[in-house]
């Protein structure tokens, strides 16, 4: 009934299996992957037939987290896996980057990858077993994919790469000193296609050494894929890439002189002007059948393509007329809303970030509900890319995958720096909003976020700053690295990659490759004139702000305090009615956490005295010797009883109240009397004694009477 192909192989500590034959036979390709006891199904389909007059490559890829897969049930009201989370959308675009460059050019079928996890060890992220899956079934679907990729984590640890790292070791990075990179490489047997990384300031040398070690490690899974494709794949589909030279000449004898000078203009709202009017120029020249052409819209592409890359080839021209390795004329502006926490104007050529801080406390922090375990998260970052900043009318909703993934990126190049939660007991989140893009609004939002935290008081460790780099690589083996890439120049280039860090190191790289043939000597070269860049734009960043700022008026005050945690019962007590207390007393927000660890935040710094205190009374130990101020709660014949710390009650005896012998306490006390008490002690059953007569109940200092407790 079965036609079942499976082939394995030891990678690093685990065995990573391809399975293929038995499971969704209907789809173009199936394969299950499994690494460890993590595995994930790929499916692929595609479309035999393009969809008429289509102009653009429709792959869709889906990465999907089942929560049975590690034993867990969905949290929320219906139970059951809803929309995307941030991990499925963002390895989503992690499977899709990689793969899309490798279909033949000019294949517009519709193609469909739908990743799922299917059990999930807790060890091994099933990240990289989707890709690796993801390849492997686009392999033998028959589809015309230039594969197979394969895709690996690295981690960097006292000087040495690991390869594929437990998800313990990457998970909250930043409070894990002793690893300092999460970075995912894919590749085919001779390129890197992708990088994506979380980096604590690593040296440009480390990162490609990291990238390089990846590719190496790729090889072996790249072997196993050919292998199970020998068996199972497919026959290929009979597509032919779309011969339309002799439309190219014509479009580019109608039109290459109106292009050039289309691209010649530096405004970027003019240059758009121009290139279409050139389009429409090029198109009244054309005969009917030339304009029904489905591959005009490819020759017209390619036209353009061809003028901006052989001019910055050949001339070291660029659209806007700057130099190879020149960035845009920076502005930055801190404080520039009123009532915001902390705010930041950052203005790169036509570029422009409004980034804008909020502090928060524990409460603020966000509970993510993961596949491996829950946990919270107190740093947030959230890109917003309306229509406007590009002078369009478009869609405007919720944010979708290119918004997330930006957010992400400038997430992870910002969260190296960040003061240690003990040190900085906030909640930051950081909205960026994009108010003019064209080119990099990712590494902007960096830039901004930087100094909108520092605007706002955060302690960051150092100011943080990325660029956008791009490459023009000829078929001859020429090239040239662009700095501060335009948007133009990232969709006719060879290589998109953005790289931000501080002065001491790199925190974050993405690299996407769209040929073959980048060379490490190509990409170190890169990544030096991007660190070039990087500290022109931080020296440029330091004319606003250097370091960070008084805290604003509006921002909450947090003290933190450590109570045993034996005592975090009685500071909330039953019902949370302890707690309840002393915030409604004392006007301050107070979260305690399971390790005892309290944050208590207000912008009145009285209230924040008044809650310290009240939970202090809660859950100190009075000291022997002390003097405290109580209150007499009850009386009787032999004493009288006071409340003097917290709910903690101790015995004045008859003959410690006053220096003169008493009928009875009542004739000196009564209840609800303030009085003023020293703690003498503690007798055998750890009653507590106190003494009254020591102390001047006017001021509440010991006396010097050489009298001594009885």
């Amino acid at each position: 009934m079965f036609n079942v192909s499976k082939k394995s192989m030891q990678w690093g500590d685990e065995t990573l299996t391809l399975e293929t034959g038995k499971v969704a036979r209907q789809a173009d390709g199936s394969v299950i992957a499994t690494l460890g006891e993590t595995s994930v199904m790929a499916n692929v389909t595609f479309a035999k037939e393009p969809k008429p007059g289509q102009d653009f490559f429709p792959l869709t890829v889906h990465y999907q987290e089942k929560y049975y897969a590690a034993g867990k049930v969905p949290g929320g009201f219906f139970k059951r896996e809803a929309r995307p989370t941030e991990k499925e959308t963002l390895t989503s675009r992690l499977i899709d980057r990689p793969i899309r460059p490798l279909f033949v050019s000019g294949f517009k079928h519709e193609v469909l990858v739908i990743c799922t996890v299917l059990s999930h060890d807790l060890v091994n992220d099933p990240d990289i077993v989707a890709m690796i899956a993801a390849s492997a079934a686009l392999t033998i679907s028959g589809a015309p994919f230039l594969g197979p990729i394969a895709a690996a984590r690295v981690g960097f640890s006292n000087g040495n790469y690991v390869l594929n790292p437990d998800v313990a070791d990457m998970d909250q990075l930043r409070n894990n000193p002793e690893q300092r990179l999460d970075l995912v490489v894919a590749g085919t047997k001779d390129a890197v296609m992708m990088v994506e990384s979380e980096a604590y300031e690593l040296s440009e040398d480390e990162m490609l050494g990291a990238v390089t070690f990846a590719h190496e490690q790729i090889q072996p899974v790249i072997d196993l894929i050919v292998d199970l494709a020998e068996d199972a794949a497919k026959e290929p589909f009979d597509f032919q890439p779309p011969e339309y030279g002799a439309l190219y000449e014509t479009v580019r004898a109608a039109g290459e002189d109106k292009m050039r000078a289309a691209y010649g203009i530096t405004d970027k709202q003019q240059r758009v002007a121009a290139v279409s009017a050139a389009r429409e120029d090029i198109r009244a020249g054309l005969t009917e059948e030339q304009l029904e052409d489905p591959n005009l819209g490819s020759a017209l592409k390619k036209l353009e393509s061809a003028v901006l890359r052989g001019d910055v080839v050949r001339n070291g021209r660029r659209i806007d007329g700057r130099a190879l390795d020149e960035v845009r004329p920076i502005v930055s502006e801190t404080g520039f809303l009123p009532r915001t926490h902390g705010s930041a104007l950052f203005t790169r050529g036509e570029t422009q970030a409004l980034v804008v801080s909020t502090l928060g406390t524990g409460e603020d922090e966000q509970i993510i509900d993961a596949l491996h375990a829950n946990y919270r998260s107190n740093f947030l970052l959230h890109y917003n890319f309306p229509p406007y900043s590009v002078g369009e009318v478009g869609r405007f909703g919720p944010p979708g995958r290119r918004e997330i993934g930006h957010g992400k990126l400038a997430w992870r190049a910002l969260q190296a720096v960040l003061p240690a939660a003990t040190d900085f007991p906030y909640t930051i989140r950081l909205v960026s909003e994009i108010t003019e893009s064209n080119g990099s609004s990712s590494m902007a939002s960096v830039c901004g976020g930087s100094l909108s935290m520092m605007d706002a008081g955060v302690p960051l460790k150092a100011p943080v700053a990325g660029v956008a780099m791009g490459l023009v690589l000829e078929d001859d083996g020429e090239y040239a690295i662009l700095t501060d890439i335009l948007g133009d120049e990232d969709h006719l280039g060879d290589m998109d990659f953005k790289v931000a860090g501080t002065e001491s190191g790199i925190t974050s790289l993405q690299m996407d490759i769209k040929v073959a043939g980048i060379t490490p000597e190509i990409m170190k070269a890169a990544l030096a004139q991007a660190k070039a860049g990087r500290m022109h734009i931080l020296g440029e960043m330091a004319k606003a702000l250097t370091e960070a700022q008084d805290f604003s008026v509006h921002a909450p005050r947090i003290e933190t305090m450590q109570v045993p945690t034996d005592k975090i019962r009685e500071v909330i007590g039953s019902g949370g009615k302890v707690i309840r207390e002393i915030v409604e007393v004392s006007g301050a927000k107070v979260d305690i956490n399971d390790d005892g660890i309290v944050k208590i935040a207000s912008p009145n710094g009285e209230a924040i005295k008044k809650a310290y205190d009240m939970i202090y009374s809660i859950v100190a130990e009075p000291e022997e010797g002390k003097v405290y101020k109580g209150k007499v709660v009850k009386i009787v014949d032999f004493g009288a009883f006071v409340n003097f710390f917290g709910k903690r009650d101790g015995l004045v005896h008859v003959s410690q109240i006053e220096n003169r012998r008493l009928n009875h306490p009542s004739d000196v006390l009564k209840e609800g009397q303030e009085v003023w008490v020293k703690l003498l002690g503690f007798d055998d059953r750890g009653k507590v004694r106190l003494s009254m007569k020591m102390i001047d109940q006017e001021t509440g200092e010991e006396t010097k009477s050489e009298e001594t407790a009885e």
